[in-house]
């Protein structure tokens, strides 16, 4: 078994990768911002700094997999907040474990969205996929919150997709998840809200398989894009949300 690093471990979908892959016996080494094997802020570069020297000390002979699903809502008040966890946190993180994961061959699984195809602020996303935090976290501060998620949700699958090929020459694998309606502390928190229980429901109505996904579903696939079940899977965005992006996208790919 493995020794897999992973980002937001504590609640919801990372809860349940976390638990499946222990399961396994696979070693995990757990980020968040409190109650993880390493404590950090992942919206912040010191943050992401201290996660990574911490990963670096427990995992010094290298590491089988990483997950990047630490993240916050389109609901969260700071809205800055959405830009440096949901894509920078992600990238800045693994970018640093690059090392550590070319040691062992291993693959890395961000956790995007089935949001990220939705039409989005493209200067939002491209100033996500430059690097420059200051101004995505500027220009969030002035956005509404839920084309910030997607925004970045698409950004994270974009970066995946254009590292794919360089990375895998390390022999390092990346994909990404892209969940539909999952529930969670987080989801069901804004289900719970007046503001947005109406939409929810209608959302959730229309679900192709007529339901919410559960936090297992999305740690079943992770499990498997990690596995070497999937070793000839590398650069893929897998959509794990009853058939809700077919529906809405059937001609495009």
């Amino acid at each position: 078994m493995g020794t897999i690093a992973m980002t937001g471990g504590a609640t919801g979908i990372g809860a349940a990768i976390r638990e499946l892959l222990a399961e396994a016996g696979h070693r995990l080494i757990v980020v968040d911002i409190k109650a993880a094997d390493i404590n950090a802020d992942l919206s912040t570069s010191a943050g992401r700094e201290a996660a990574l020297a911490g990963i670096q000390a427990e995992a010094g002979g290298g590491l089988d997999g990483f997950i990047a699903c630490a993240g916050v809502s389109g609901s969260v008040p700071d809205k800055a907040l959405i830009p440096s966890v949901n894509y920078f946190g992600a990238v800045n993180l693994l970018d640093g474990l690059r090392p550590l994961l070319a040691l062992r061959r291993g693959s890395a699984v961000l956790i995007s969205s089935n949001s990220a195809p939705m039409d989005t602020s493209q200067d939002y996303v491209e100033l996500l996929l430059s690097g420059d935090e200051a101004a995505a976290r500027e220009l969030a501060e002035r956005t509404e919150g839920h084309p910030l998620y997607s925004g970045s949700k698409q950004a994270l699958a974009r970066w995946m997709r254009r590292n794919t090929a360089a990375y895998a020459g390390q022999g390092i694998r990346l994909n990404a998840v892209a969940p539909g309606y999952t529930r969670t502390p987080m989801t069901e928190s804004v289900a719970n809200d007046p503001a947005y229980a109406d939409a929810i429901k209608q959302f959730l109505a229309s679900i192709p398989l007529q339901r919410a996904g559960e936090p297992e579903d999305i740690a079943r696939a992770v499990r498997y894009l990690l596995s070497d079940d999937a070793s000839f899977v590398c650069g893929s965005v897998l959509f794990v949300d009853g058939g809700h992006d077919a529906m809405l996208r059937p001609d495009t790919f």
